[in-house]
């Protein structure tokens, strides 16, 4: 959470500057930033409420003061003693042994900095004034549950990940601020995502602190209680496997994975697809309800993206595009800043271990349909089935690493499928001087076409990449691949020492020994 410093004397400057670091370089209308201002001035209580405390302190020049916006509506205000001679920033936590949760709260500047809670009811509010001009209160845990008549679901309360549902729900009715809000409904989707997370882990920390409650009291119940110490049980919070997207959730999928191996053998297939932002109904819903893009949009981009695959996964138990399947697995990933993908592993029946090329290219096509003949299918792998063009034609692709293409393109061409000494299949790419796309002013041929299903291609109209599993060494690796969970980083901050040279870890002298 970031910490907020206002100076109201040179407000319109500060947030010119918070845009750009040259306010010169962005040319903005200092008279929509003074209404929007006056505009929460007028109708955000919250910002009515800063607003009168600086106010007060400058009549005054004396009076301290602080003001608490407390986790629940109806607790009140509590009040606390400044420090300094201006409004400091909003911060949280328990100001004294009175106090409960964690509460925002404005204050003078102070020694110390705190924490605001993911899961106030006022976080969003406070985050995102414009989102929220009203300045409404948000989630909280006494929101009652009213669900559908039908439904089989006995909750009095609703959980914050179904309050956040509908706060992005497509309302003609109302302003739809929120989902208009353009990149910064990107970071409001972000910092939602991770309130529910909190109240998620809050629940896990709750049940396993009971747990280590009623261990120890059976600990006390069977010894002497002076041998049983409650704080020595340790504060740790493992999360189970039953948390999505944990590690132990994970490995129980990777798990389940190599035994569906062990009883049905190596997968046949290994389909991974990728999300178009330029879905019919995707383009649809923007045109009837407004937008800009369909990037604007990554929560209609995501509820579409599982729909087709829900529909892909039930074509495929039935046998639409390929065997009917003994088993299959499939994981949801989210490219950084991009589409969600799935990768898909099926066991199809009655497929023998060693496999002949004409199967293979019965089911799987690396090639240009012909032009004439289905026009459609070639304007298809045009649009989602070309890789690059890169190589020696476009060295600087973003592919390309040390010279070469990381997915090995252009590949050889070949007159018939075959599978190498490698266990590796090369595709059928003939040699044909009419199959051909321009991309990049570059001319793109049959070396570039990524294997894929013509028909899961024509009706699912998405980049579908269909490949043949072979190799029994890769298996492992692609469970490992599809169960891997979402991408980490590691960051280290250091201080650098301006009056040393640092080489390989060590610090050096110039011309010293």
């Amino acid at each position: 959470m970031s910490l907020y410093i206002f100076d109201t004397e040179n407000e319109l400057q500060n947030r010119k500057r918070a845009i750009t670091e040259d306010p010169s370089s962005l040319a903005l209308d200092d008279s929509i930033i003074v209404r929007l201002i006056e505009m929460l001035d007028i109708h955000n209580h919250l910002a009515r409420t800063f607003r009168h405390a600086s106010d007060r302190y400058k009549g005054t020049g004396s009076i301290e003061f602080s003001i608490t916006l407390v986790r629940q509506p109806n607790r009140g205000r509590q009040y606390d003693l400044p420090t300094a001679n201006e409004i400091g920033g909003l911060i949280v936590g328990d100001l004294s042994a009175t106090s409960v949760g964690k509460d925002i709260v404005v204050e003078l500047k102070s020694s110390a900095l705190q924490r605001i809670s993911d899961l106030h009811p006022l976080l969003m509010s406070l985050q995102y004034p414009l989102l929220f001009p009203y300045g409404d209160t948000g989630y909280h845990e006494r929101l009652p549950y009213c669900g559908p008549e039908a439904s089989t679901v006995r909750r009095e309360y609703m959980t914050m990940r179904e309050f956040d549902a509908y706060q992005i729900q497509t309302r003609p009715s109302e302003g739809m601020t929120i989902i208009k809000g353009g990149k910064l409904f990107h970071q409001y989707i972000v910092d939602a995502y991770v309130a529910t997370e909190t109240e998620r882990l809050r629940f896990i920390s709750l049940n396993q602190k009971k747990l280590r409650a009623d261990l120890y009291n059976n600990v006390c119940d069977a010894v002497d209680i002076g041998d049983a110490d409650a704080t020595q049980l340790g504060k740790k919070v493992i999360l189970p496997s039953s948390f999505t997207a944990s590690p132990r959730y994970m490995s129980e999928k990777y798990q389940d994975a190599m035994a569906i191996c062990r009883w049905y053998g190596n997968p046949h297939l290994f389909i991974t697809v990728t999300a178009n932002p330029n879905w019919v109904e995707l383009t649809d819903h923007l045109d009837a309800y407004g937008g800009d893009s369909a990037n604007s949009r990554p929560d209609l981009e995501c509820r579409i993206f599982k729909l087709k695959l829900d529909e892909m996964m039930a074509d495929f138990k039935k046998g639409v595009y390929f065997p009917k399947p003994d088993a299959a697995v499939y994981t949801i990933e989210f490219q950084k800043r991009g589409l969600p993908h799935a990768h898909i592993l099926l066991w199809l029946k009655g497929i023998r271990k060693d496999v002949i090329a004409a199967m293979i290219d019965e089911y799987i096509s690396a090639e240009f349909p012909d032009k004439e003949v289905d026009r459609e299918g070639f304007e298809l792998v045009e649009r989602h089935m070309i890789h690059g063009p890169c190589g020696r034609m476009r060295p600087k692709s973003p592919c390309m690493d040390k010279g070469e293409c990381t997915k090995n393109f252009p590949k050889p061409l070949s007159e018939h499928t075959r599978i190498d000494k490698s266990g590796f299949v090369v595709y059928r790419r003939r040699s044909d001087d009419t199959s051909f796309v321009v991309k990049n002013d570059i001319q793109v041929d049959n070396r570039f076409v990524v294997p894929h299903n013509l028909g899961l291609l024509k009706k699912y109209q998405a980049h579908i990449n269909v490949e043949w599993c072979c190799r029994t060494s890769a298996i492992k690796y692609l469970f490992k691949y599809i169960t891997k969970g979402v991408d980490r980083a590691t960051a280290l901050l250091e201080m650098n020492d301006p009056g040393a040279n640092v080489e390989g870890g060590k610090k050096k002298n110039d011309g010293q020994e």
